[in-house]
């Protein structure tokens, strides 16, 4: 007979996958991963046999338990299933299923839920940081229903506002982990970056093309994708992240003027397919670069920044707003709306 797992499915901002809670897998983090390879499906390019949906966006995991920190109130680790390859990766951090954590965490009474609203104090595994959300909860209830709207997802939500505390060097161990605001990878420009999310931040011309090309125009172009990751492999170590053949960091992000009335256009490569939008920390790590002149997202971003300074990242299917608080020149913390959904409780079966 199969093994059931209690599990919830949810959405969380432009992704979604399963939410446990962490005595609800095994301890082991072997066992725990070829548990997780079972149930997404993978390895197969359309998980047939799980509940992956054949995208990496929808092929991840959280996994949830009681903090027993004093400034948190749950520890989140972060899994992305991987869809063609029996690879489960804790490598990096989630925002867009982080939205979702708070909610999960009051739906399974490891948080009491307020009145009206509750403040949840989520410590990021992966990367070491805490971040609060805040959920709606009327009559003490988690409520999904709400007038916010994200780009990526249809309809509206409930907002869930995260704040970022000192994100800066979290994988990587400093905001620019080489000590420069711009290395020279291959010929090209980049800036590595990590304010949550590690990045290379790349402009777009330098690869002949405008930074305004869909999705699958980038994931068509092979030569464009063998020079990413040509640049990526030579990034991975001067980033302090090690030999990154095996990883899903650090992200590629193609950076180009705005079209649409934001701040900067992006494209990005997570790492080896292009993100339909782009993830929370990676946009928070873009607009950070924005902030550093010389920087080639400083380069072509339509930006002015200040103390409180809005960064609205343009994206293949719409923009995502990060605002960034600074002091002395450098950023302090960011804050970014997401929304979430609960979309099934029960169990799964491996």
């Amino acid at each position: 007979m199969s093994n059931a797992i209690p599990c919830m499915w949810m959405r969380g901002g432009t992704s979604k996958g399963g939410f446990f809670l962490a005595s609800d897998l095994p301890s082991d983090s072997a066992l725990r991963d070829e548990v997780l390879l079972k149930v997404m499906g993978s390895p197969d390019p359309r998980q047939i046999d799980g509940m992956g949906g054949a995208d990496p966006l929808t092929s991840k995991v959280a996994v949830v338990k009681p903090s027993v920190r004093e400034d948190a109130d749950v520890d989140y680790l972060f899994l992305q299933v991987y869809v063609d390859q029996a690879l489960v990766s804790d490598a990096q951090n989630c925002g867009n299923m982080l939205a979702a954590v708070a909610p999960f965490a009051i739906e399974r009474g490891l948080v009491h839920a307020d009145a009206d609203e509750t403040l949840v104090r989520i410590f990021m595994e992966n990367t070491g940081q805490v971040t609060q959300a805040r959920v709606a909860t009327p009559r003490g209830q988690v409520s999904y229903q709400g007038d916010a709207r994200i780009d990526g997802v249809p309809g509206s939500a409930a907002a869930i506002p995260l704040t970022f505390m000192d994100t800066a060097g979290s994988s990587c161990g400093s905001l620019l982990p080489t000590g420069n605001t711009v290395d020279i990878i291959e010929g090209v420009e980049v800036t590595l970056i990590d304010n949550g999310m590690p990045v290379v931040v790349l402009n777009a011309a330098d690869f002949d093309i405008t930074g305004q090309e869909t999705r699958d125009e980038l994931e068509q172009n092979e030569v464009l994708k063998a020079r990413l990751e040509v640049i990526r492999l030579k990034a991975g170590p001067l980033m302090n992240l090690g030999d990154v053949t095996h990883k899903s960091v650090p992200k590629m992000s193609l950076v180009s003027a705005p079209t649409r009335g934001g701040s900067l256009s992006t494209r990005t490569f997570i790492p080896h397919r292009c993100h339909a939008s782009i993830g929370v920390l990676g946009a928070v790590s873009v607009a950070t670069a924005a902030m550093l002149p010389g920087s080639p997202a400083a380069k072509v971003a339509d930006l002015t920044p200040s103390h409180s300074t809005q960064c609205e990242v343009e994206h293949p299917i719409g923009s995502m707003t990060v605002i960034l608080e600074s002091e002395g020149g450098h950023v302090t913390s960011a804050a970014i709306l997401r929304t979430a959904r609960k979309l099934f409780d029960g169990q799964v079966f491996v």
